[in-house]
């Protein structure tokens, strides 16, 4: 797969900066290899040993090959260091360790691209937090959290970003790669989009992005993209823009220019990093097909909600055939309308009706349900017609659940189980299929 794929694939890692001391950077990120399904070689001018491994003093006392490095000492022997790495024929570094381009250092910089290119290595950084793997239990980051396995990977130039999404992922999506950018003097999103469109785990492709180094060579890259990319741009106001500058070295550049930019190239803007979660979650299971939208729901203030919204993400309620109309008036008590409001007391088998009946006819590319819990309403059995119309019908569909308790919990996961998105409140539903 290319000069990138011991990043994510190595089979062994030298740490150079391993640390038998708690709190030092070299020390976390042992620690988080512990599990990797690799070899691991410390490497340490004044330790025999870390973290009960044999140290080394040099990366040229290794005899064995090493796949990937990853260097976590004082700017300024990562010089000598990444030299050390060039002669040994590691072709692949990570640069931890920060105090460059966004310290203002530049010469720095230019020094590292100067040896990088004298060795024929690929760095991804420096300033830079990692990068994991769950499927081979590679996490060559110093975060307390690792991610889960799934399907959407992670592009980043910020650290602390990352760990809010680890945490914002536990126990409800999982990861096919994390990747820290830093400051970007080699390895760049362009590289990491081609070599994820490759990527067997993949299946959709998150980018946080405070600037891009080569903007045409980007949308050149997403334009051919096989899978999804979805886009959060930092520095959509001037404090953002200097924050940006102070963070990674970079100058964040105007948002409207980037929005623009991502239209052309098929990159789905998100405002928000939940959004943009929602989305890639959506885009695991589903694929969008246009923006004709029914709602259901048996609750009529949600669905009014739920339409505002739908028209604020530019989704067409669409308007109902006659034939539908007049067959939901001979059965039922309802709004005669799109949004569908089937009342309070709609049970499991008056949506498994709509659901027949939406499915002889072909006016509309998306289902919004919105169910709020009732007393005389088995969420449960609702969900499973849910799962069942999805599967006969092959339309978006995404749910809003109001409500609490066991019932509404084993109908979330039954929902998420079969690829099926589901949220408490209904703008997140409108949000996910614009």
């Amino acid at each position: 797969m290319g000069d990138l794929d011991n990043f994510f694939y190595p089979k062994s890692v030298a740490v150079i900066g391993a640390s038998n001391k708690h709190g030092k950077v070299g020390n976390a990120l042992m620690l988080n290899l512990k599990k990797f399904k690799g070899r691991v070689y410390p490497v340490n001018l004044n330790e025999k040993s870390v973290l009960d491994l044999k140290a080394y003093k040099s990366v040229l006392d290794i005899k064995e090959k090493v796949d990937l490095g990853v260097i976590a000492i004082p700017e300024k022997v990562v010089y000598s260091v990444l030299e050390e790495c060039g002669k040994k024929g590691i072709k692949n570094v990570i640069i931890i360790t920060a105090g460059f381009g966004e310290a203002g250092n530049s010469e720095g910089q230019k020094r590292l691209i100067q040896i990088s290119k004298k060795y024929g290595i690929r760095i991804l950084g420096p300033n830079n937090f990692g990068n994991v793997n769950p499927y081979i239990n590679l996490d060559t980051s110093f975060s307390k959290l690792t991610p889960e396995k799934g399907n959407v990977a992670l592009i980043s130039q910020s650290g602390a970003l990352w760990v809010y999404i680890s945490q914002l992922s536990l126990g409800q999506f999982g990861f096919s790669n994390f990747s820290s950018l830093g400051n970007m003097v080699d390895v760049d999103f362009s590289d990491l989009i081609e070599y994820l469109n490759k990527e067997k785990n993949t299946k959709v492709i998150v980018c946080y992005i405070e600037t891009l180094r080569n903007g045409k060579r980007f949308m050149d890259v997403c334009r051919k993209s096989k899978k999804p990319i979805i886009a959060i741009k930092a520095g959509a106001t001037s404090a953002g823009q200097k924050a940006a500058l102070s963070h990674t070295g970079s100058l964040a550049g105007e948002i409207e220019i980037y929005k623009a930019a991502f239209k052309q190239c098929n990159v789905s803007f998100a405002e928000t990093v939940e959004d943009a979660f929602d989305k890639a979650q959506f885009l695991v299971h589903q694929k969008l097909k246009g923006n004709k939208t029914v709602i259901i729901t048996n609750g009529g203030g949600l669905g009014v909600l739920c339409a505002d919204y739908c028209a604020k993400n530019k989704l067409d309620v669409v308007k109902l055939p006659e034939s539908l109309i007049k067959h939901l008036d001979v059965s039922h008590n309802w709004s005669r309308n799109n949004p569908i409001d089937l009342v309070g007391d709609a049970d499991e088998k008056k949506y498994r009706e709509i659901f027949l009946k939406l499915e002889e006819n072909n006016f509309f590319d998306n289902v919004i349900v919105i169910l709020s819990q009732q007393e005389m309403i088995d969420v449960y059995k609702v969900a499973k017609e849910v799962v069942d119309f999805r599967k006969r019908s092959n339309k978006n569909v995404v749910c809003c659940l109001v409500g609490i308790g066991e019932n509404i919990e084993k109908a979330k996961k039954l929902l998420k189980e079969n690829g099926i998105m589901s949220f408490f409140e209904p703008e997140r539903c409108a949000k996910v299929l614009s």
